[in-house]
């Protein structure tokens, strides 16, 4: 019997991916621990090795697929003693898993809004019969968009795999349908006041009457995940602020002098001083380094400062684990890494989960103050803007100095603001003398 390749789940949270690439081609013999295809999450592109050795019998799933469930067979493997033959009326369903018009629903976090379930809760309607009694054939997404936008799927042309329905196929069908979308308006319109007040099933949707002309690109995962966590962040978190102006030129003459002296490949920069000065001030203030959960407050051990990095389509926090530990080289090489593999959606999940603390630096756009979002479930973020020459009071005489301002956005729940307050002096001190972060 052929063996069934199946969508892994490549983080706790993902429900389903697009098969970016495949690796191999029917008739490709493979071994365990073979890379067979790309996957991209919400986070980043993965790879995927074979867990059997064999033959690619047949793939299910063709490159670019989106919305492929986690669990749905995408290949099937021909083991040593099996040939073609042994394809014909082979299982393709997933044992154990749910069938592929109910998309798994997400874990809901201890925070989360009542409605960031209602995708979930509205999507997987049964499969509208089609002619002869066949089921339709669609993916979790192609459905969830259908049943949000009232696409009906037996009109829609599938183009993946066996006539499958994805994600574009709807959206084509969408918008080659405006003047029936907008006869069905004119019709709901006596209900429209109350069908306003209420949002859909999807989220909030906003009155685009009188928008010049736009061009519409697709949310993608990532993109959508980033609106889910922060509005629960927002929604959820209790955010206060608390602002300092650090002095950067003693740590500017620093960091020169240390550039001078290094070897080849390293250049420190002025985040690699700033994650450096949160770790050791978090050593020195560890109730700052807390995690609220609603049976305790957890106080970290170690400092995991996760690494805002901006990279297509959104953006995503490596971490650098147990950065108290570490010199503002190793930080300042291990930041460079993580920071290419954002960039070049190679992270795995341990590069970007599980960090204690979040670092947000805008401050090469120019940006000179700001206030971030906390990244849940941390309990704090530090907003970091651009160093500039400002003018300063010194032994009672106006003088220029180079000042950085950084707000730390806290989580009242697990923090707060006098332990805030014990931080942020801390590390202003660690930043204004940077010859204490080498001790």
């Amino acid at each position: 019997m052929p063996v069934k390749v199946l969508m892994p789940a490549l983080s706790p949270t993902m429900t389903e991916g697009t098969l970016a690439t495949w690796r191999v081609k029917e008739g490709d013999t493979v071994e365990s621990g073979d890379v067979i295809a790309e996957i991209e999450t919400d986070k980043a592109t993965m790879e995927v090795e074979a867990v059997d050795e064999g033959k690619i019998g047949k793939i299910l799933v063709a490159e670019g697929s989106e919305g492929v469930a986690v669990n749905e067979v995408i290949a099937l493997l021909l083991e040593e003693d099996e040939d073609e033959s042994a394809l014909d009326g082979a299982d393709t369903s997933a044992a154990g898993a749910a069938p592929a018009a109910e998309a798994p629903s997400e874990p809901a976090s201890s925070s989360a809004p009542a409605q960031s379930d209602a995708p979930a809760k509205a999507s997987p309607a049964p499969a509208a019969p089609v002619s002869g009694g066949d089921r339709i054939k669609a993916s979790p997404l192609a459905r969830r968009i259908a049943a949000n936008d009232g696409v009906d799927l037996a009109s829609v042309t599938g183009s993946g795999p066996r006539g499958r329905i994805v994600k574009r196929d709807v959206e084509a069908a969408k918008s080659a349908k405006p003047t029936a979308e907008s006869a069905s308006a004119e019709k709901a319109a006596p209900s429209a006041p109350a069908a306003a007040a209420a949002p859909a099933a999807s989220g909030w949707n906003p009155d685009l009457t009188g928008l010049p002309e736009y061009e519409e690109i697709p949310n993608s995962g990532m993109r959508k995940t980033i609106a889910r966590r922060l509005t629960e962040s927002k929604q959820q978190v209790p955010h206060f602020y608390l602002t300092v102006d650090c002095e950067l030129d003693n740590l500017l003459a620093t960091r020169k002098q240390l550039n001078e002296k290094a070897g080849d490949g390293v250049k420190i920069s002025v985040n690699d001083f700033v994650i450096r000065a949160v770790s050791l001030a978090l050593k020195k203030v560890p109730a700052a380094n807390s995690i609220w959960t609603d049976k305790a407050t957890l106080q970290c051990k170690k400092q995991d400062i996760s690494v805002a990095v901006a990279i297509d389509g959104g953006l995503i926090t490596p971490v650098v684990r147990d950065a108290g530990s570490k010199g503002l080289a190793e930080i300042s090489s291990e930041m460079k890494a993580l920071a290419g593999k954002a960039r070049d959606g190679k992270l795995m999940p341990e590069d970007y989960q599980g960090g204690t603390f979040s670092v947000s630096n805008l401050g090469m756009f120019g940006i000179k103050e700001f206030s971030a979002i906390i990244n849940p479930p941390q309990g704090c973020i530090l907003a970091v803007g651009a160093g500039e020459q400002r003018p300063v009071v010194k032994d009672g005489a106006l003088a220029i100095a180079t000042v950085m301002s950084c707000t730390l956005s806290v989580d009242h729940r697990a923090v707060d603001g006098a332990v805030g307050a014990q931080f942020m002096a801390e590390f202003k001190k660690l930043i204004e003398d940077p010859l204490s972060m080498l001790l």
